[in-house]
């Protein structure tokens, strides 16, 4: 897992040679104006949710992980809370792995807990279960499928 801020691009295009497109593309796409939905940059290897996901407590969020995409995820308004536990270390899931949505839940909880605020990122690699969602009150954010 990665934690950042949109001002740190450069640096964040070092991780991945896709990140470069990713954020180069953002410069001239205003996501908080966008319409909801998908925005396909290099297809399936690079696209953008543009989301206004369901948010919920840690008790109701459950872990997930990816196993063909990096998700990058950066809000746009409001905060929210992000869970993370090594996926090595998840021993219990509770569906099977989707590869048509490359996903697959627990109901573990998560280690560690990082509230990111607009502007904030965090990069989520196919080795990180994640909780995202945890939040009081609505939040828009992109989240971006790299794939791994």
């Amino acid at each position: 897992m990665v934690l950042s801020n949109l001002n740190n691009r450069k640096e964040l295009e070092k991780l991945n040679p896709l990140f470069k497109t990713l954020f180069e593309w953002l410069e001239t796409h205003n996501m908080a104006e966008l319409p909801l939905g998908r925005y396909d940059i290099l297809g399936d290897t690079l696209y953008v949710n543009n989301a206004c996901p369901k948010v919920g407590t840690k008790e109701e969020m459950p872990l997930e992980a990816h196993r063909k995409y990096i998700d990058v995820q950066v809000i746009l308004e409001g905060k929210e809370t992000m869970g993370w536990k090594p996926l090595e270390e998840i021993e219990h899931w509770t569906t099977d792995y989707n590869e048509v949505k490359d996903v697959i839940f627990s109901d573990e909880k998560p280690e560690n807990y990082v509230t990111l605020k607009p502007g904030q990122v965090a990069i989520f690699w196919p080795e990180d279960g994640h909780a995202p969602g945890i939040a009081d009150a609505p939040v828009r954010k992109f989240i971006a499928k790299v794939l791994a």
